[in-house]
Order: structure tokens, then sequence, then C-alpha cells
């Protein structure tokens, strides 16, 4: 079924690696309009989800303040907050479905191993740039201990293409941008990857708002729906907040705690980013005039 003849359901997934700040704002905001907006204002479903498989970068009560930090500017979900870590079986279900279909296979290499494997071969990791899994396992692992499982990319793989409803026509050729992705490591948790594309089968999701950063994931997303045989939802990434050095305001490189005192004001920050104008009054008169203003930018036809 496509995401057109579903009931619009939309998500903002943080992780609890610590409070909200501007950058994160802007994502929060453009997926809870872009559900309001739906159906000429009337609305679909909009959800919370805290993305926190990833125990060991979790804070303590980061959850908590998150939620405080939306319900303070008034972005509130239809449902109760969806945890990662109570789904586990949910993701261990769909990795069992790739491992039986010979879709996934286990490796044995490490970080390290790939990036000698690759220096071998005369490939050099471009900064910031992903780390292409040369394929050295899908023979076999010759008697070595499994460290990861990893997507069987179909052999002679053809580029991923989709379109972005604000960056518009998108392709990657995943197998030489990435190779065969890791599923779960041995000694981890499961993928975001993996993770991110089962829940929001689970939730519904009709339609994927969120960062631009996050735009280069979407291709594998797409190639672990269609191994799944799950429906593909919509896209559309949005802005990015930049910090002073030019890169993606991020907890990483000091962002600030989003200051909520005064939730207009930040409001009015994130919704200039997203080329809406500046609103008065009430945190809602604000809001309301603001899905307005998103239908005719971003999706006249919703």
């Amino acid at each position: 079924m496509s995401s057109t003849t579903r009931v619009y359901t939309g998500r903002f997934a943080p992780s609890p690696t610590g409070p909200l700040h501007a950058g994160s704002l802007v994502a929060a905001l453009a997926s809870w309009l872009d559900a309001r907006a739906w159906n000429q204002g009337l609305g679909g479903r909009w959800l919370v989800r805290i993305e926190d498989i990833d125990t060991a970068r979790c804070v303590p009560g980061a959850d908590r303040t998150i939620l405080q930090q939306l319900q303070a500017c008034q972005l509130l979900p239809d449902e109760a907050p969806h945890y990662q870590t109570r789904h586990a079986d949910r993701y261990q279900r769909a990795l069992d479905q790739l491992l039986r279909a010979g879709q996934a296979y286990p490796c044995a290499c490490s970080r390290k191993a790939v990036e000698q494997a690759l220096a071998r071969r005369g490939l050099a990791r471009t900064r910031h740039g992903e780390l292409v899994y040369p394929g050295t396992c899908r023979a076999g692992l010759h008697g070595k201990p499994a460290l990861a499982l990893r997507l069987r990319l179909p052999d002679a793989l053809a580029p991923v293409h989709w379109n972005d409803r604000r960056l518009g026509p998108h392709q990657q050729d995943v197998a030489k941008a990435v190779g065969d992705f890791v599923l779960r490591r041995a000694d981890g948790p499961f993928s975001y990857q993996l993770a991110v594309v089962v829940d929001d089968h689970a939730q519904g999701v009709t339609h994927v708002v969120r960062g631009e950063d996050l735009a280069d994931n979407t291709a594998r997303q797409i190639l672990l729906q269609q191994a799944l045989g799950l429906p593909l939802p919509r896209y559309l990434h949005t802005p990015l907040v930049l910090a002073a050095d030019g890169h993606k305001l991020s907890k990483q490189n000091g962002a600030a705690p989003l200051d909520t005192s005064d939730p207009l004001r930040v409001l009015n920050a994130a919704a200039a980013v997203l080329g809406l104008g500046p609103a008065a009054g009430t945190v809602a008169d604000a809001l309301s005039g603001w899905v307005g203003a998103w239908r005719a930018l971003y999706n006249p036809a919703l």
C-alpha cells in the first residue's frame, strides 16, 4: 500500500543523548507542521519516538527533558512516546527474516580490518565519509568469530532513486558509497538503520520529516524496506542550523540546550530556518498560522 493511500502518520525521533537544541527544534517543528497540514489542515497523526536503542550514548533523564521541552512549545504527540529499548524483539524478528532469506550474513571484520582491506586496494576513506565495506566475509567467516551481521546487497545493484519533497530527485549507489552495511554488532545494539525502518513500519509512519544531515541514510533504509517487504514512506529533509564553524549544530560541537522559558521566541527562530515568517500572539496562534504557511510552501496538495 502506498503512503498516499494510508492515513498520514509522521514522527519526531530524537535520541536522548541530551536536551533538544535549536537545530533539533527545527526538525520537531517541521514534522509537527507537516502532520497538522495534512488533508487541507484537518491533520494526521504525529508521534514522538525516543531512539534510545544505543543505551551507551543515552543520558539518564534526557528523555524527560526532551518531552518537557516539546510540551513547553505545545508540540504534543497524539500517542504516548515510543521507546526503542522496549522493542528489541521486533528488531530481532526482522533480522531473523533477513537471515532466513539469505539477505543478511555474519561478518568477522573489525573496523580496523575494513580500513586495512581498503588501504590494500589503495582506497582511502574520505573525511566524514563512510567506511565502505569491501565484502570480505560474503564467502564465509573461515573459522573466525562473527563480530556483526550485515545486509547483503543484491548483485549488480542499481543506484537507489527517491524524490525528496524539499530537495528534489536524489540517488545513491549504495554498493559503491557504503557496501554491505551493519544491521547489528555482536557486542552492541541493533543498528540505527534497522531499528528506524522496523519502527516506522510498526508505527504506521507514512511521511518522514527530518534534518538534511540524515538524507544519506535514505537509500539504505529504502533497501531495507524493500528487503523486508515494507511500504516506503515519503521523505522531506529540512534545512540545518549551522554552528559557528559551518558544521551542523549538534551536542558534539557545543550546541546549547534549548531554553523554552520563552517558547514563542525559540519557535520563531525555528520557523525562520524553515522559511516561515515570524508570528506574534500566543504559541497556539503561531502554530496555527504556520500550519497554513507550511501547506502552501512545502505541500500544497495536502
